[in-house]
């Protein structure tokens, strides 16, 4: 059974990501502040781990160098699990095996990668060297929902954290497979079109990703600064007419 999905994200009021680019909080409120409650809230959550994007992941902990690493024989396309010792998760979706980790924790989370099975075998020997646990999701690792089942049969996930940018999201959107949103809206403006947002599917302009789905509340709250934190769950609902 696929792990319960919670997509636990902060945007500005307009929706978007960027925080470099949101305006700066009222007198005397402090953005470093606003900003910390995004982990607080986090925490509130009993979880497995987390999940973001191949960009994510380069810009804050995949900062090692690729290595030749000669791979002792073909190496068949099956899970691969490492040393985890009971540490939370942290799953990279990196369908063509662009990140290279040289450990095998992140904030004291182990790294599992979701790959496509056309990464070559020195890449997958890498990875084990470095004690990083993988999977498959498909020839072009894309098949979000078979990569969610192996992490609940074979890496006992119950519950994670999608924290991606707005592609990543959009294409869990738009597979089915968010169960709860988990939002804090920062009291702030980005403005601009075409900015990074929360959801970015891809497709057609005329898709409609979310089309079927319902947003029941579960809580709201307003937060120290402004900030609102926004809590619903994910249902199928009735396809507009």
């Amino acid at each position: 059974m696929r792990p319960k999905i919670i997509c636990h994200m902060i945007g500005s009021i307009d929706g978007r990501l960027l925080v470099e680019r949101w305006t700066d909080p009222a007198a005397g409120g402090s953005r470093t502040a606003l900003l910390a409650q995004y982990e607080t809230v986090a925490s509130r959550f009993v979880s497995d781990g987390w999940i973001v994007g191949r960009t994510t992941m380069a810009l804050h902990y995949a900062k090692a160098k690729a290595r030749r690493v000669v791979p002792d024989g073909n190496i068949a396309r099956e899970p691969f699990l490492g040393a985890r010792n009971g540490r939370s998760l942290a799953v990279a979706i990196d369908p063509k095996g662009k990140l290279h980790y040289g450990r095998a924790e992140v904030d004291g989370c182990h790294i599992v990668a979701v790959l496509g099975e056309e990464v070559p075998d020195a890449y997958l020997a890498e990875l084990r060297e470095d004690g990083v646990s993988y999977l498959f999701a498909g020839p072009d690792g894309k098949d979000l929902a078979g990569a969610l089942d192996i992490l609940g049969g074979r890496f006992g996930a119950t519950t994670l954290l999608l924290e991606g940018g707005g592609i990543l999201n959009g294409a869990f959107l738009k597979a089915g497979l968010i169960d709860e949103i988990s939002l804090l809206v920062y009291p702030g403006i980005d403005g601009s079109a075409g900015a990074p947002s929360i959801f970015e599917a891809s497709g057609e302009p005329e898709d409609r990703p979310a089309s079927g789905l319902s947003l029941r509340p579960l809580g709201s709250e307003i937060l120290e600064g402004g900030l609102a934190w926004l809590h619903y769950a994910v249902e199928s609902g009735r396809r507009p007419d």
